[in-house]
């Protein structure tokens, strides 16, 4: 009865995805149309991120909401940034209006992703330039909401012998003890170590704070 009821609303000819209410349940779609159909026919890179997201939120059994519609509220809530998504809790994305399970599943499928980048890096260990050290330190602080401050520890031959968190602070800064820097590089037998640190502010220009700790440590 509602399938008739919406071919006389919009006729029998297929319509586009954009077209649908926001409210209108995924079942009342047309096949080809759900993110899930679509992604079998046309592949991955036939998604938006609002689609590859909501095929991991799922439906929560509610015939009265899409969970298009919810993966739109939450990329919204994280200013449309997939890696600001990361960054929230189970409770943070509950508010954005779905159920626990889902927010879990979402929680999930983020931190694969992460540590599926973690996995491609340590699979090159050897550190040749500034990319290289990027990449190792993405992998640990991309996500992270507060500052935090790692160390990278190489070889005579510039390969990593490991990564170490040295300090974890608040939102614009964190304390770095040159002692323990140096010790944990002592113990570890490090030829060179590299020095790196994120801003959550997503600020990249380095404050005179910065300046000044990678003075003190040159000189250390």
């Amino acid at each position: 009865m509602q399938l008739n009821m919406m071919d006389k609303l919009f006729g029998k000819n297929r319509f586009n995805m954009r077209e649908y209410s926001n409210n209108l349940p995924m079942q009342l779609w047309q096949e080809d149309d759900k993110p899930a159909t679509k992604i079998l026919h046309k592949g991955k890179m036939a998604l938006s991120d609002s689609e590859l997201l909501s095929i991991i939120i799922g439906n929560d059994g509610s015939r009265n909401r899409s969970c298009l519609d919810a993966a739109r509220r939450i990329l919204h809530q994280a200013n449309d940034n997939l890696g600001e998504i990361a960054k929230l809790s189970v409770v943070e994305l509950v508010k954005a209006g779905i159920t626990r399970a889902q927010a879990t599943r979402v929680i999930t499928a983020f931190e694969i992703g992460r540590r599926c980048s973690t996995s491609e890096v340590a699979n090159r260990e050897k550190i040749s330039n500034s990319r290289d050290a990027y990449d190792v330190f993405r992998s640990v602080m991309i996500d992270k909401p507060y500052e935090e401050f790692w160390i990278i520890l190489r070889n005579r031959a510039n390969r990593v012998i490991t990564k170490c968190n040295i300090s974890e602070g608040g939102i614009s800064g964190t304390v770095v003890d040159p002692k323990k820097i140096f010790k944990v590089a002592l113990d570890h037998h490090a030829c060179s170590i590299i020095l790196g640190h994120n801003h959550p502010s997503g600020v990249t220009t380095p404050s005179e704070a910065d300046h000044r700790i990678t003075k003190k440590l040159s000189e250390a």
